[in-house]
């Protein structure tokens, strides 16, 4: 299978604009360098999309966050949430580089969404970003009313690290028989095990914006020390139990060095009983989501997604 064209020709941009690959930079330069290419790549703004920054008190801080909705959700009482949590490798990403992100799944499906801006590395390493994922979703569950929200009709969705992020909301919510529980993740190319590089690793090694030298660098900043591999914070992949999960769609890159384990977590929802979508497109790359500006599948991708929360929240046929 080879690349999408659209995504050749962005490739062709990249190579023209000469800009170093993330990894060879230090973190406060790549974060600039990440937050300008999805500015100038994402989607455009959906302008009939409101949103309002909301500050969260949770257990473990201040938590920023923002609310995203449109009008079709003002004409119920309470709509549907979805709770979004950026890509980024735990580095680099914040509510603005995947703001047309969440605009677009808010238009498209109805709901409500609700981003979160957790703590990124160095500067707050491992376990950091998952505590801020586990205790927004509960202060965003418990307050949901006041959100415009109806707390028995939430997800939790994530893009690589995010992904990451919002499956250990979910098993979280799983095990603690006081939360309120997810009805559904949407997982787009996931981060799913830091313990083992996958074959993915050597088989997507150069000649992309993102390879397995960009997630060696974004696992290093995340996990600064020495850490069992039997620790399932590292890997929602290794769970001894997956069972009582909610619905999930995952989204997998044939380019992408995260591919197997995020098809590997698949099947291992699967083979647990856990009604999955596995949605693999076999010529795109790593991201594509945040370049919509250049590859049309992103918005193609989002419209499924925001298809299936309508029809897993909202009870609406699509």
């Amino acid at each position: 299978m080879s690349l999408d064209r659209d995504v050749l020709a962005y490739l062709d941009l990249v190579e023209r604009a000469k800009r170093p690959p993330l990894h060879q930079l230090p973190a406060p330069e790549a974060r600039a360098a990440y937050a300008l290419g999805c500015e100038m790549n994402g989607l455009p703004h959906d302008e009939l999309v409101a949103t309002a920054d909301v500050v969260a008190h949770t257990s473990v801080g201040r938590i920023n966050l923002r609310s995203y909705w449109t009008n079709e959700d003002t004409e119920r009482p309470l709509a549907a949430g979805l709770v979004f949590f950026h890509g980024g490798g735990w580095v680099v990403g914040s509510l603005d580089t995947h703001d047309s992100i969440c605009r677009e799944l808010a238009r498209a499906s109805g709901c409500r969404v609700v981003a979160v801006d957790y703590r990124l590395a160095p500067e707050h390493p491992f376990p950091a970003a998952i505590d801020d994922a586990i205790a927004s979703y509960r202060w965003i569950a418990q307050n949901a009313e006041g959100l415009g929200i109806d707390s028995s009709r939430l997800g939790v969705v994530g893009d690589s690290a995010g992904g990451f992020l919002a499956t250990f909301v979910a098993l979280s919510a799983r095990d603690y028989a006081e939360e309120i529980r997810p009805k559904l993740q949407l997982l787009f190319y996931p981060v799913t095990d830091l313990t083992v590089e996958s074959i993915g690793y050597s088989r997507v090694a150069s000649g992309l914006p993102f390879t397995s030298a960009t997630m060696r660098w974004f696992r290093d900043h995340y996990v600064q020390h020495s850490l069992g591999a039997d620790d399932i914070r590292l890997a929602p992949l290794n769970a001894l139990d997956l069972t009582s999960l909610p619905d999930t769609l995952i989204v997998t890159s044939g380019f992408d060095p995260l591919c197997e384990e995020g098809a590997a977590y698949a099947h291992r929802l699967q083979d647990a009983g856990v009604r999955v979508n596995h949605l693999h497109l076999a010529d795109q790359i790593h991201g594509f989501l945040t370049l919509g500006l250049r590859i049309n599948a992103a918005r193609t991708v989002l419209g499924w997604a925001a298809a299936y929360a309508r029809q897993k929240l909202n009870a609406v046929d699509v």
